[in-house]
């Protein structure tokens, strides 16, 4: 019972500590912020229910990953939600200055295959090791290797025609 309460209480500091890291991650997903913070809440109902039934995971940060990326990726799928913008949308984004600096980045990131996006986002963006990135997808170490550099080659193709 202790250890139940004590894994809980590291999983919500946890929580707190990294919440503007998991939000980040999971907008660019669902580019919502609404979805993002249901994606999220669903995601801790989840590991919740998993500590519940005494699956204590061994790292924290992949484990929750994790969920969270196939909660995000069952809720695309179920909502293929199309986002609309109203007038006054388009008028505030015409009176702001514009600031490119990211997005030709992440414009070329968005175009990468859902696989090879993935492991970008985690490796650069979320500054995770490869061995955290094969843990958190169940894959080999060698295969996001692989898929990584294809992401990069293909990032390098994409960025070098905008020029």
């Amino acid at each position: 019972m202790n250890s139940k309460k004590t894994q809980i209480q590291a999983f919500q500091a946890y929580l707190l500590e990294n919440r503007d890291a998991h939000y980040r991650f999971i907008y660019s997903y669902t580019r919502h912020s609404e979805d993002a913070m249901d994606v999220i809440q669903d995601s801790i109902v989840k590991a919740l229910k998993a500590f519940e039934k005494n699956m204590f995971p061994d790292s924290l940060n992949s484990w929750f990953y994790r969920i969270m990326i196939n909660t995000a990726l069952d809720y695309m799928r179920k909502t293929k939600k199309i986002v609309y913008y109203e007038q006054e949308d388009f008028e505030k984004l015409l009176e702001t200055e514009d600031n490119y600096t990211d997005f030709d980045l992440q414009s070329a990131v968005e175009k990468l295959p859902t696989e090879i996006r993935l492991i970008i986002m985690l490796r650069y963006f979320e500054d995770f090791k490869i061995s955290d990135i094969a843990q958190i997808l169940q894959e080999n170490e060698n295969t996001v290797k692989t898929r990584l550099y294809r992401g990069l080659k293909l990032l390098r193709i994409e960025l070098q025609e905008d020029v």
